[in-house]
C-alpha cells in the first residue's frame, strides 16, 4: 500500500524535523516547503492527502494560502490542518472561516497531531468507501463516493468538513442534532470545539448552497437540522 502523502507548510526549521520525525514514525511520507508561494505550486503538483499549514509564512502568510487553496480545483477538496501560535477563539474561528477543516496550536503535543491526522484519514476513507450511494433531497445531491454536491445540477465546493456536515444532515432529514452531536459525527469525540465554531461551518454551507441552503434550518437553543 502507497504511503499516504503529507505537506507540511512551515518555516520554522526545528518545527519541521520534530513533524517529519513523527510523521515518518507513523508511516506517513512527509514533504516540507518553507514558503507559502511554494507550497501551492508543490500542493497541485504532488496532490497530497492532506496539509499542515502554519499561518505565519514569510511572503503570502497561511490564511492566504489556505484561501488560494480552496479556490483551485485542483486543491480545493485536500484536508487542511491548521498549526499555529495563534490560539485566540478569534484566530481559530478566522482560520475556519477560510477553509481550514482542523486547527492545532502550538507548543503541541505531536501524539495529538498524529491522533488528528488519523482522525481525519480514517473520516475521508470512510466516507468513500462505507458511503457510495447519493444522497437525493430537495434540489441536492450529495455523491460521497466522488465528494461531490450538486444544487440543481450545478456542482458545489465545498470544504472536507462542510461536506462532511452537509452529508450527515442530509442523511436524515428533520432530526435535530446538537453542535457536539454534530462535532462528534464529523470530527470524532473530544474534539475540542466551541459553539462559534460549528456555527462557521453553517453559515458557509448556507452561502456556499445559495437558495438550497435554506434546507439546513436552526433549531434555536439545541442546534441545527436537514428540513424534511
Amino acid at each position: 500500500m502507497a504511503k499516504k502523502k503529507i505537506l507540511l507548510i512551515e518555516d520554522d526549521e526545528d518545527i519541521q524535523e520534530l513533524v517529519s520525525y513523527h510523521l515518518g514514525k507513523e508511516g506517513y511520507a512527509v514533504q516540507v516547503v518553507g514558503a507559502g508561494e511554494s507550497a501551492l505550486d508543490t500542493a497541485r503538483k504532488t496532490a497530497p492527502d492532506l496539509i499542515l499549514l502554519d499561518l505565519m509564512l514569510p511572503g503570502i502568510d497561511g490564511l492566504q494560502v489556505c484561501r488560494n487553496l480552496r479556490n483551485d480545483a485542483k486543491t480545493r477538496h485536500i484536508p487542511i490542518v491548521m498549526v499555529t501560535a495563534k490560539g485566540e477563539e478569534t484566530d481559530i474561528v478566522t482560520g475556519l472561516e477560510v477553509g481550514a477543516d482542523d486547527y492545532l496550536t502550538k507548543p503541541f503535543s505531536p501524539k495529538v497531531l498524529v491522533a488528528r491526522i488519523r482522525n481525519i484519514m480514517r473520516r475521508k476513507a470512510r466516507d468513500v468507501a462505507d458511503d457510495a450511494s447519493p444522497i437525493a433531497v430537495h434540489d441536492i445531491v450529495i455523491h460521497p463516493g466522488r465528494h461531490e454536491v450538486l444544487v440543481k445540477g450545478k456542482r458545489i465546493d465545498l470544504t472536507f468538513t462542510e461536506f462532511r456536515v452537509l452529508q450527515f444532515l442530509a442523511r436524515r432529514p428533520g432530526w435535530v442534532y446538537t453542535r457536539q452531536q454534530i462535532v462528534d459525527a464529523v470530527r470524532g469525540e473530544d474534539y475540542a470545539v466551541t459553539d462559534r465554531s460549528v456555527d462557521v461551518q453553517i453559515v458557509g454551507l448556507r452561502r456556499k448552497l445559495g437558495a438550497a441552503g435554506d434546507c439546513i434550518e436552526t433549531v434555536r437553543g439545541v442546534g441545527y437540522r436537514f428540513r424534511e
